[in-house]
């Protein structure tokens, strides 16, 4: 059994074999856009349809194939409240076997550095804010997305495991609440931030006099740019090692009334907002310490006005090529 061992992050080699797994989604891609822009020659990546991550035996096979020497496991089921809470076994049992078999397939045919991606819903509803890595198990989960949360500290876990095991400087970050290009801006499957885009965007196409939103606007959240979490992965990897994972956000909040202020402005919607309080409002607050991510010399630079400006204009131009 092998045990941690001194490793000292350095630049990866631009020539090296990288594979991101998930590199259409929203994350994934914003990563790939990120690695070629810093000179990545040999960029790996696969739809699902080329290469379904819970099928095991295909994933091994990819891996003996094509041994990357850089992983960043990206890909994930994911949906919003009501696609979580509705479909619990899905989000447990997907996400279980995508992890299990990449990190799996990794370890076996050598990848030198890999990123473990996750969510800040892995913290405890009730954790104190700002939310430390420390808080990690040390509370009751968010009832309504438990079994997604549960899926990704046990990739939490796997990562640590192989450090202990195998000795492999493998990483583990955890963003806040990402949007930008390529989010998810279904009805029924999106966040608050894409969700809020087409509610707004969609008002004022139609000229609609209000717009209702659920909730009393008042729960403060944290909202990072998917190409801010793009440039902190590649930081981490060549400067930082640890067993414990990295949360990675902007270290700021707002509240979802004044996310939906900024919305209606970037949209060009004068009308009136309104707030149905009889919907319920979800956690008061959820902004996470990203005291280590600084501590690497990493710092989000895109506003959150900026990010959704430029979020709204790829909303507008890919509008026919949307998830419904």
């Amino acid at each position: 059994m092998g045990t941690e061992v001194p490793f000292e992050p350095a630049p990866l080699d631009r020539a090296g074999t990288f594979y991101v797994a998930g590199h259409r989604g929203l994350v994934g891609s914003a990563i790939w856009r990120h690695l070629e822009d810093q000179g990545f020659t040999d960029l790996v990546g696969c739809t699902s349809e080329e290469l379904d991550l819970k099928n095991r035996a295909g994933v091994f096979e990819f891996f003996a194939a094509t041994k990357p020497r850089y992983v960043v496991l990206a890909a994930a089921k994911v949906g919003g409240i009501l696609a979580n809470s509705t479909y619990p076994v899905d989000f447990l049992s997907d996400n279980l076997r995508i992890q299990v078999n990449v990190l799996d397939a990794a370890r076996e045919h050598g990848a030198e550095r890999l990123l473990f991606l996750g969510s800040s819903c892995i913290y405890p509803k009730f954790a104190e804010q700002p939310i430390r890595e420390e808080s990690l198990l040390t509370g009751h989960l968010e009832p309504t997305n438990d079994a997604y949360a549960i899926a990704k500290i046990a990739g939490i876990m796997h990562v640590q495991a192989i450090r202990r095991q195998y000795s492999l400087p493998w990483i583990s970050a955890m963003p806040t609440n990402l949007y930008g290009p390529g989010d998810n801006f279904s009805r029924e499957g999106s966040h608050v931030l894409p969700a809020l885009i087409r509610r707004f965007d969609e008002a004022a196409a139609a000229k609609a006099r209000s717009v209702t939103n659920w909730g009393t606007g008042s729960p403060r959240r944290e909202f990072l740019h998917v190409d801010d979490m793009a440039s902190a992965c590649l930081h981490l990897l060549e400067h930082y090692d640890g067993a414990a994972q990295v949360n990675v956000g902007t270290g700021t909040d707002v509240t979802i009334k004044e996310l939906a202020s900024i919305v209606a402005e970037a949209v060009g919607y004068d009308g009136r907002i309104s707030w149905d309080a009889a919907k319920p409002d979800g956690t008061p607050q959820k902004l996470l310490d990203v005291s280590k991510l600084a501590d690497a010399g990493w710092s989000a630079r895109i506003s959150l006005a900026d990010g959704v400006k430029s979020t709204v204009e790829w909303y507008r131009a890919n509008s026919d090529r949307l998830r419904a």
